[in-house]
């Protein structure tokens, strides 16, 4: 018998990940607070799609609302639990999951942040992984219905990264990768923590750069205004990492050390990186934004305290200051709080 799987959180990267895993036969289900989505899926099934015909499919799979989640106990119970939730969500999400664990069931967080600690608080260290989802561009465009926005990453990237909180190889985080590898390329990492912050560099220089200004990426990308700002945002993001002790990855096929002399000045790199940059527009849809720029669109809170706040926080903590990623959670803020609108005015002079 196959592994019970818990997606808590069915949206976008939930649904897109749990998606692949229902088609694939795995015992899949999908815990979300909003009704209506959650009816379309039990009614209609999921319906995914991407750039190419192979990724547009549907699939049957089942769902319950946050009020069925006790009727759990008379299932069997949960193996592996995806906490694919916003971070801010964190802590109840993983609280409600974990009476229904197994005795050696385990939660993966495959989230844009840094939460495995808030997840290891509740359910202990001994019952939490992680899990990186760079460049995958989904969005929930409408009950049961989620858009991949950019091309698979096949052999020429690797989109999912899993791993131990211990960097220790175990059989269990290879069951994680294999899942995974039904829905792009996955690999079982030894640096979670070092892929982590790698991860949030890339989306603390992206993600609230599409929010304030209003821009989707593909228009980001072909404006200098927001291009070198994403190149200081990263750079700073990079230069705190680096001073945390993470071993970081490649980060938007640059070094870390790229981006903080880039930063620096380095011209001959910002050109370099400004290059790639308009050249990463190139089969992505314009339609693609990152998840904090859908949450503007759709009025939701953002994770901005999560992802940029987060930099800022952690600078503060060892002594040291991000100032323009502090000024950026600033910007984002008021757009959030509706104290202004979307403009490129509003990083103009970050």
């Amino acid at each position: 018998m196959g592994k019970r799987i818990l997606i808590m959180g069915a949206g976008a990267v939930g649904a897109y990940v749990g998606g692949y895993m229902a088609r694939r036969g795995e015992d899949v289900i999908f815990v979300d607070p909003w009704a209506e989505h959650v009816d379309a899926i039990n009614r209609d099934g999921l319906t995914l799609s991407g750039l190419t015909d192979v990724e547009c499919f549907n699939t049957p799979a089942r769902a319950i609302t946050l009020t069925h989640v006790q009727a759990l106990k008379r299932e069997r119970a949960i193996d592996i639990a995806f906490i694919c939730v916003k971070s801010y969500d964190t802590a109840w999400a993983t609280m409600l999951v974990k009476d229904y664990l197994s005795p050696t069931g385990f939660c993966v967080s495959l989230q844009n942040c840094i939460n495995e600690e808030t997840i290891a608080n509740i359910v202990g260290w001994g019952r939490t992984t992680g899990c990186i989802a760079a460049k995958i561009a989904v969005e929930l465009i409408g009950p049961g219905k989620v858009r991949r926005g950019v091309p698979l990453g096949g052999t020429k990237h690797t989109v999912f990264r899993a791993g131990e909180v211990h960097g220790r190889i175990t059989p269990r985080i290879k069951e994680v990768e294999k899942l995974l590898s039904a829905v792009d390329s996955a690999k079982v990492t030894d640096n979670l923590w070092g892929e982590r912050w790698s991860k949030l560099v890339a989306n603390a220089m992206r993600n609230g750069v599409c929010a304030a200004t209003g821009l989707g990426a593909n228009a980001c990308d072909k404006e200098t205004i927001t291009r070198r700002l994403t190149i200081r945002l990263a750079g700073e993001a990079v230069k705190i990492g680096k001073a945390l002790g993470y071993q970081l990855e490649t980060i938007n096929k640059f070094e870390p050390d790229d981006w903080v002399a880039a930063m620096n000045g380095n011209t001959s790199m910002v050109k370099t990186m400004e290059k790639v940059m308009e050249e990463s527009a190139i089969g992505r849809s314009d339609d693609s934004r990152p998840s904090m720029a859908q949450d503007i669109a759709k009025k939701r809170r953002t994770e901005i305290h999560a992802i940029n706040g987060f930099v800022v926080e952690k600078a503060s903590e060892i002594g040291l200051t991000a100032p323009v990623n502090a000024a950026l959670v600033e910007a984002v803020d008021k757009v959030e709080n509706g104290m202004a609108d979307q403009s490129l005015d509003l990083v103009r002079s970050i």
